[in-house]
């Protein structure tokens, strides 16, 4: 990745928007389903040479931003996008990698093979230091099938960067 600059911030809000530009439209548009989600507001900038140079670097610059706000080390959500229903469950794990059920292989949205996404979502948890588990339990729509996995990886981030409620025990203590 020699030829791509990227770079990304994160915070955390009330309401999550996103200034995403990768290159990719579709990519984009599931950075923000991720950001609205998971009620960040994120800003991403990549200017890759090629695809997959975007691909990577857009998730690598998100994971890094995103790694030292993982207060909470879980998270967890399953989230709908029309007829399709997505679930993703994290945790901080020194050997992070991506577990899933999903396979694009063979279809394209937005002009772009769907293996971006695998490879999007791989490369988010390397750079994160999670173990993320991503599975699709229905759907048909492969738009709507994308979308329904970043808005639930998007909350299961949101909720590992939020502190973790306090227990009636530690507040006894």
């Amino acid at each position: 990745m020699a030829g791509t600059r990227s770079g990304a911030r994160v915070s955390l809000a009330a309401e999550g928007s996103a200034n995403v530009a990768t290159g990719l439209p579709v990519l984009d548009h599931l950075v923000g389903e991720l950001a609205r989600a998971g009620r960040f507001r994120i800003t991403l900038e990549a200017a890759p040479d090629s695809t997959e140079e975007a691909v990577s670097a857009a998730a690598e610059a998100l994971g890094a931003a995103l790694r030292d706000r993982l207060r909470a080390g879980a998270g967890w959500a399953v989230v709908p996008a029309a007829e399709a229903l997505a679930t993703a469950a994290l945790e901080v794990d020194p050997e992070p990698r991506l577990v899933t059920n999903a396979d694009f292989s063979g279809s394209r949205v937005g002009g772009v093979s769907n293996d971006v996404t695998s490879r999007f979502l791989a490369e988010l948890a390397r750079a994160t230091g999670v173990n993320l588990h991503v599975r699709v339990l229905e759907g048909d729509d492969p738009q709507h099938v994308l979308a329904a996995i970043f808005k639930a990886v998007g909350a299961a981030l949101g909720q590992a960067c939020r502190p973790a409620p306090a227990s009636d025990e530690e507040e006894g203590s």
